[in-house]
């Protein structure tokens, strides 16, 4: 499993993704390996264990996202990421502190019923079948009699013939036939569609109007028109949310949550410092107060039910270039104990994000291009030359860090993304070199003139 790794296994999977940052990823690799050890220990002794929340420290744009994201990706954990200042002290109008916990048993809630779906779907798509077949020999007709009188008995549903019963089975099979062999793909049909019961919100916990009547009203229904391969799998879906227990992924998915979740806390240096202010920012301390008992360990009412904080990983992440780490209440800053330093990238660093990641920009574009018959190869030289243009960028500018790069590659290939789509256009190779760089990147690639700074 996943969750076995070693801490040496977990920074290796992270740099496939992320340059640099070692001291971040050890942190957090070792905060993942104890939760597994803590597993492991003796029930009397697992429940006094807490995990040891992280701040990291450092520049927009090195990767302080991505690790939190690719860690909880890693280990197919609940995540959630949040701003620190989209929440507001209880008292102002915005989003309560609540609200992260019952987003985060949203999403695992999710996770679960996909990964439940999954392990259905095989039954789920035979099952469709049948009832797509069926739907194609034998299409639902709405009866034109009275429902009060199948009720009371005056009207019998028609029973088929032998003969008929025989004719309708020998079609399904023609039909299933057909299907397989994907000859009536593009064929449309009348689908019936059962529509959800609308539900309301009442203090984080969600109400089915449906139940509050006791499913005694019929479901709501409409028929829709569709292609047999979309039939397919709205059918399927049917079938696949039927075949799963919802009571059994509820109870996972809290479980989940409440020892495997991981909670994200971005720009958490706004809402640090200036204790005494006026206007927008006068409820910053309360924010921190807000949070506070989430970190520490809290109960939150959600509607899939209770769900405990104690366990869940914090981890918290902010530019502190205005603020300190020391302006942040001091009962908050006693939560989170592991603090971690991120690093400006270099030309060196920008080198490696454009060549090494499996997702790197170089084989991102080439990838988009190729679509358009457009076959780039980038030299090393052009290499050389666009980190040399994202560093020079981020130091005359704001330091917004590797989303420079996205900047700098929409500049460069602007023409080529504009010009390419043509049915007519043979496929081309374009060689990438230093010259193509700094034709295309002038404003980007020079150093800044300090001369007009001295006095």
């Amino acid at each position: 499993m996943s969750e076995q790794l070693t801490p040496r296994q977990i920074v290796h999977e992270l740099n496939r993704f992320i340059i640099g940052q070692d001291e971040a990823k050890k942190a957090v690799a070792i905060a993942l390996r104890n939760r597994y050890r803590r597993s492991r220990v003796d029930e009397s002794l697992r429940d006094e264990i807490i995990p040891k929340n992280i701040l990291m420290i450092g520049p927009t744009g090195v990767g302080k996202t991505e690790i939190a994201r690719r860690l909880a990706k890693l280990v197919n954990a609940p995540f959630i990421k949040v701003e620190a200042t989209k929440f507001t002290e209880v008292g102002y109008v915005g989003r309560d502190v609540e609200s992260i916990i019952r987003d985060l048993a949203e999403n695992a809630v999710r996770m679960v019923r996909k990964e439940h779906e999954e392990r259905v779907l095989p039954r789920a798509r035979v099952l469709a079948e049948e009832q797509l077949s069926e739907l194609l020999a034998h299409p639902k007709k709405k009866s034109a009699g009275n429902p009060l009188d199948f009720l009371l008995g005056k009207q019998k549903e028609q029973q088929a013939s032998t003969e008929e019963t025989t004719e309708l089975a020998r079609k399904k099979e023609e039909i299933r036939q057909q299907l397989l062999r994907g000859e009536i793909e593009e064929n449309e049909l009348e689908l019936e569609v059962e529509e959800e019961a609308p539900t309301l919100e009442v203090g984080g916990s969600s109400i089915s109007l449906g139940d509050m009547m006791g499913n005694m009203m019929p479901r709501k229904t409409r028929m829709r028109h569709v292609k047999v391969r979309e039939a397919r799998k709205i059918l399927t879906d049917q079938e696949a949310a039927k075949l799963i227990d919802n009571d059994a992924v509820q109870e996972e998915a809290i479980h989940r949550t409440e020892q495997n979740g991981i909670v994200f806390i971005d720009e958490i240096d706004k809402i640090a410092g200036n204790k005494a202010g006026n206007g927008p920012d006068v409820s910053r301390e309360g924010v921190q107060r807000d949070i506070l008992p989430i970190v520490e360990g809290c109960t939150v009412t959600t509607k899939y039910g209770p769900v405990k904080t104690d366990f869940m990983l914090f981890i918290a992440a902010g530019a502190f270039h205005v603020s300190k780490v020391s302006d942040l209440i001091p009962e908050l800053q006693g939560r989170f104990p592991v603090h971690v330093q991120l690093q400006s990238l270099s030309r060196d660093d920008f080198r490696q994000i454009l060549t090494v990641p499996e997702n790197a920009l170089t084989k991102q574009y080439r990838a988009l291009l190729e679509v358009d018959k457009v076959l780039l190869k980038f030299d090393d030289s052009a290499i050389d030359a666009l980190a040399e243009a994202a560093c020079n960028a981020n130091e005359n500018a704001e330091d917004i860090g590797a989303r420079r790069l996205h900047a700098i590659f929409e500049q460069l290939l602007e023409d080529v993304s504009f010009n390419a789509g043509d049915e007519s256009m043979p496929p081309f190779e374009l060689v990438i070199d230093r010259k193509y760089v700094e034709e295309h990147l002038r404003n980007e690639n020079k150093p800044m003139d300090i001369r007009k700074y001295i006095l």
